[in-house]
């Protein structure tokens, strides 16, 4: 490949490179450099990010790439999985596509590895910096119930405040089982009910009576506060510290 047209290729992924593919490693052109600048190109996109207290969907989508990249380095993920596939023929008895990978082995592996070796430790860096953001976010924030809380607290409301800013952003939110390799993980789901505007006479436990109103299927809803003292993005940075602190909180 011409050092002209690589180049090229690196601007056109320096101006787009807000996400980077899952298979990024095994996708395209496998060169050092180009693979270098694509990721160089990717974390500077996740710094603007973090910069803006930004961190869904940059943090978790860097601690999948890490940890793809971790266990094709342990050998737990075949490379040849990861290589794209073309169609080669039908297996007409057994009903099946047959596919073989693009790319020969060969020498990829030695690029492979060095690609590794290279982003491992620039990935984990940026992790580490994105935890740090989160922490804060989640030590600046108070959380706490509305009213009571029921016995029952696997769904209810959770209203979003932020200092200096009478908007209330009210979620509904139920938490679920996931069965993943045989073990179980609780999830959160959030949806958004409404915005609704917060006075000394319209508090938030008015507004909860008024939920329970108006969504007849939570007659006892569990209701909590997430209050910030500073203004941080509600959807990227808010929403995923709420869950958190949720999961700790709700009962079975």
């Amino acid at each position: 490949m011409s050092e002209l047209f690589k180049l090229c290729q690196t601007i056109n992924y320096l101006f787009d490179m807000k996400t980077l593919p899952k298979n990024w490693i095994t996708e395209g052109l496998i060169d050092f450099e180009y693979k270098k600048y694509q990721l160089l190109a990717y974390l500077q996109a996740t710094e603007k990010e973090f910069k803006a207290v930004k961190l869904y969907p940059s943090l978790s989508d860097l601690i999948d790439h890490h940890r793809t990249l971790r266990e094709l380095e342990s050998g737990k993920t075949e490379l040849k999985n990861l290589f794209p596939k073309a169609l080669n023929g039908i297996d007409l008895q057994n009903a099946q596509l047959r596919f073989e990978s693009k790319v020969q082995e060969g020498n990829v592996m030695e690029e492979i590895a060095q690609i590794t070796a290279f982003a491992l430790p620039k990935l984990q860096h940026q992790i580490e910096e994105g935890k740090a953001i989160y922490d804060f976010v989640e030590e600046q924030v108070e959380f706490e119930p509305v009213g009571l809380l029921p016995i029952y607290t696997r769904e209810g409301y959770i209203f979003m405040t932020q200092e200096s800013q009478s908007e209330v952003h009210a979620f509904r939110y139920r938490s679920n089982f996931l069965q993943l390799a045989g073990e179980k993980f609780r999830s959160i789901s959030f949806w958004l009910i409404g915005i609704f505007q917060r006075s000394l006479v319209y508090t938030l436990e008015k507004l909860k009576l008024h939920l329970i109103k108006e969504i007849k299927e939570l007659p006892n809803p569990a209701t909590w506060r997430l209050h910030s003292p500073h203004h941080f993005p509600i959807e990227e940075t808010l929403i995923p510290v709420s869950k958190r602190l949720l999961l700790r909180s709700v009962t079975e």
